[in-house]
């Protein structure tokens, strides 16, 4: 598995370019059905503008996507793409839905509008780099804990969560790639007493 650039939520930009408006919306997405569904039900939400021009770069299969949307060929959905790819991202949709002004922008005012609207909702969606982990799973008696939770906190650990019983069952993950070193401090600080179990393995962002 191999770290990514993705983006971390939902997002959604506008302004205004000598009275067109330009709406700039997008989406963490996982496959090509999840963004057409995404770009089927904005088109739905607006059904009155003069355009909804998207693209998309998929991790799986490196799939890209883009669509003009009636906009003169070259002028907006590849732009868009051109911005998503520029800054190495993945797994991402980005929508630019356009009310039109009555103003003509041209060859050169579209692709800059364009690009200027996707960039505005990528940015707000705040880019996020995913890094493989490992879920790990490990117990200690209650006088440990607290040292224990000192040093999970110390090694960046994700989604820990403690499990109260005659001992304290704690599962977190890991950065795999540091999962070594973690693995030889834990048994330093644990005099080899805690066991670690290792778990599946997927993509957060650390």
């Amino acid at each position: 598995m191999k770290e990514y650039l993705t983006i971390g939520k939902r997002s959604k930009t506008e302004f205004v370019e000598k009275r067109s408006r330009f709406i700039g919306s997008a989406f963490p997405v996982n496959n090509r059905e999840e963004a057409e569904r995404i770009v089927s039900e904005l088109k739905s939400e607006y059904w009155d503008a003069k355009h909804n021009v998207f693209a998309y770069i998929l991790r799986e299969g490196n799939v890209k996507r883009f669509s003009d949307d009636g906009e003169p060929q070259g002028t907006a959905g590849m732009p868009v793409l051109d911005v998503i790819e520029k800054q190495g991202l993945c797994d991402v949709l980005v929508v630019v839905t356009r009310y039109f002004g009555g103003v003509l922008l041209g060859t050169g005012g579209l692709v800059r509008a364009y690009s200027h609207s996707a960039a505005l909702a990528i940015e707000a969606a705040k880019p996020v780099l995913m890094t493989p982990a490992t879920e790990c799973f490990l117990s200690c008696d209650y006088s440990s804990y607290g040292t224990i939770q000192v040093f999970l906190n110390n090694e960046e650990c994700k989604d820990i969560t403690s499990v109260f019983e005659d001992d304290v069952k704690i599962n977190f993950y890991v950065k795999s790639d540091n999962l070594s070193g973690f693995e030889n401090r834990l048994t330093e600080l644990s005099n080899g007493k805690i066991e670690l179990i290792k778990k599946s393995e997927k993509f957060l962002p650390f």
